[in-house]
């Protein structure tokens, strides 16, 4: 279901949500969609942060701000709005030492492990650091008191995909076999040195070389003790994701490839039993009228003169709109019962407030 009628059911799907995911492939106008329900949520009286997982300077530009986001949430000022509207970008490498903190023992403890080498080098580097760090930031945003309503804008669809993922390959990692083996000179009170020594571990220095087993190994053994946290931070997160308080919006432009995308994605969210989905489908060609092209076509050829070629530029602007549909279809169907509320082409890009409002009538059948 497109037009009006899907803008109000967006509405109604999205009412007394926890946390919004926006989802979909680059360029479809997916943190431009984040950025509209956020505003949308301050404008029905609540408290919405949007946090953005992608690097890129989309939302700021999108919310005007010309000077970038910060890393912990700014508030964007809305003179009539009954809500508040906040936003902010992750921060990885915030993120992290954020968690050590909140999980370590005490401040000698956060200390050497935010200190040591290999530490430093993971928290940049190591795969799935990112994701997981923003589905840590989401938690932290939920259960902040400052606000009703967490946004998140993601990255392109599959990088979405490993934030939805994250929490559950931290879990696993943390009781895998490699992790317990790293984890032995902690538990059994040896230092690096002796540690290094062991044969699993000796031969393991042979391949990453002896240093930086020994950062790893003094790291680990600085993290004793913190697993049952981040395990337990891990499991809450991956409840949350798939609680009835999440809602995932999917955001598709009408074009072959972005389609495509979006099916994808919201059949590996159903591979994880996700299915509370609404979708967008972003710069549609606008219909005038019911005629159909080929209807304005036919009166064209019955038409003569300056009524013939209005009729003819009809039928060209209809062709296009029933074109965009038949793109869209695969993803309609898909969909089902869930709304899909449409943003027609705009003049120009987004780039503040007004812009957003404009976009937000649209999505919302806003007056």
């Amino acid at each position: 279901m497109t037009g009006d009628a899907g803008a109000s059911r967006l509405d109604a799907a999205l009412e007394g949500a926890a946390v919004v995911v926006c989802c979909g492939s680059g360029g479809v106008g997916k943190t431009t969609t984040a950025a509209v329900i956020g505003l949308e949520a301050a404008r029905a009286g609540r408290r919405a942060v949007v946090v953005t997982i992608d690097p890129a300077r989309r939302l700021a530009d999108a919310l005007g701000l010309s000077g970038g986001l910060a890393s912990s949430p700014q508030r964007i000022e809305l003179p009539d709005a009954p809500g508040e509207l906040w936003a902010m970008m992750l921060d990885t490498a915030a993120a992290f030492d954020g968690i050590v903190r909140a999980n370590a023992a005490d401040e000698t403890q956060a200390e050497r492990i935010l200190t040591n080498r290999f530490y430093r080098n993971i928290t940049g580097a190591l795969s799935g650091t990112q994701e997981y760090m923003a589905a840590e930031t989401l938690h932290q945003l939920h259960h902040d008191d400052r606000f009703d309503v967490v946004v998140v804008d993601t990255p392109p669809s599959r990088n979405a995909l490993d934030f939805i993922e994250a929490p559950s390959v931290l879990a696993r990692f943390l009781d895998h076999r490699l992790f317990k083996l790293l984890m032995l000179p902690a538990r059994r009170g040896m230092k690096v040195v002796n540690a290094a020594t062991q044969p699993v571990l000796r031969a393991i220095g042979r391949v990453v070389g002896s240093d930086v087993l020994a950062d790893a190994v003094a790291f680990f053994q600085a993290f004793a003790g913190m697993e049952g946290g981040f395990r337990d931070r891990a499991e809450q997160v991956i409840r949350l994701l798939r609680s009835e308080a999440t809602r995932y919006v999917i955001v598709a432009s009408p074009h072959r490839d972005t389609v495509a995308e979006a099916v994808w994605f919201v059949g590996k969210l159903a591979e994880q039993g996700i299915t509370r989905l609404c979708g967008v489908a972003n710069r549609v060609h606008p219909r005038f009228g019911d005629v159909t092209a080929a209807e304005a076509a036919a009166r064209a050829d019955a038409s003569d003169g300056d009524l013939a070629a209005l009729w003819r530029n009809l039928a060209e602007l209809q062709a296009l709109a029933e074109a965009a549909d038949a793109e869209l279809a695969p993803f309609a169907e898909l969909l089902g019962d869930a709304p899909l509320a449409t943003v027609p082409l705009l003049a120009g890009d987004v780039h503040d407030l007004s812009g957003l409002d404009e976009v937000r009538r649209h999505l919302f059948g806003r007056a």
